[in-house]
């Protein structure tokens, strides 16, 4: 059972739920959608807002699902679902149903779809989209390390909608 709250409300600590908990990012609807694992992410107030930062690779699967919909969820798990989180973070929902190896159950919130063992899920309504830019970097170090492959995540900033905690 899931308990729709204000995110005003919502006490968490973001470095570690989004650093080291991760989160899947997940898009679609309950016939068709894709999810993935992050690690990379932030919140904060923009444009007068709550919104979330999230970032997506190129050719993330899940990027697909994210640029045709709307709306989209990013959602936390307790610590017994990281070997899920590792799935969803490592295979592509290309080559396999995400679904059905990891056990997770598809379950609408709002306009987009997240899982049912989640312990909070997020609403999101994309804002704004921009690929990050090499010319942006002031450390050149950071694209050597991070960007080997000259592959740079998309930004995607996103108002909050919704906020359910499970209860």
């Amino acid at each position: 059972m899931f308990e729709k709250i204000d995110i005003k409300n919502l006490s968490f600590k973001p470095f570690e739920l989004i650093g080291t908990e991760w989160m899947l990012i997940t898009a679609g609807n309950l016939q068709n959608h894709n999810t993935m694992t992050a690690s990379w992410g932030g919140v904060g107030i923009m444009w007068n807002n709550p919104v979330i930062t999230t970032y997506i690779r190129p050719q993330r699967y899940t990027k697909e699902f994210i640029d045709k919909e709307k709306y989209f969820t990013v959602s936390f798990y307790d610590n017994e679902f990281k070997p899920a989180l590792q799935i969803c973070g490592t295979k592509s929902g290309r080559e396999i149903n995400k679904t059905k190896e990891t056990g997770l159950i598809p379950k609408m919130f709002g306009e987009s779809v997240a899982f049912e063992q989640a312990k909070l899920v997020i609403v999101c309504e994309k804002q704004y989209v921009q690929e990050i830019s090499p010319q942006g970097f002031l450390d050149s170090n950071i694209i050597n390390t991070s960007y080997p492959n000259k592959d740079f995540h998309f930004m995607y900033i996103s108002k909050i909608i919704e906020t359910y905690i499970k209860k």
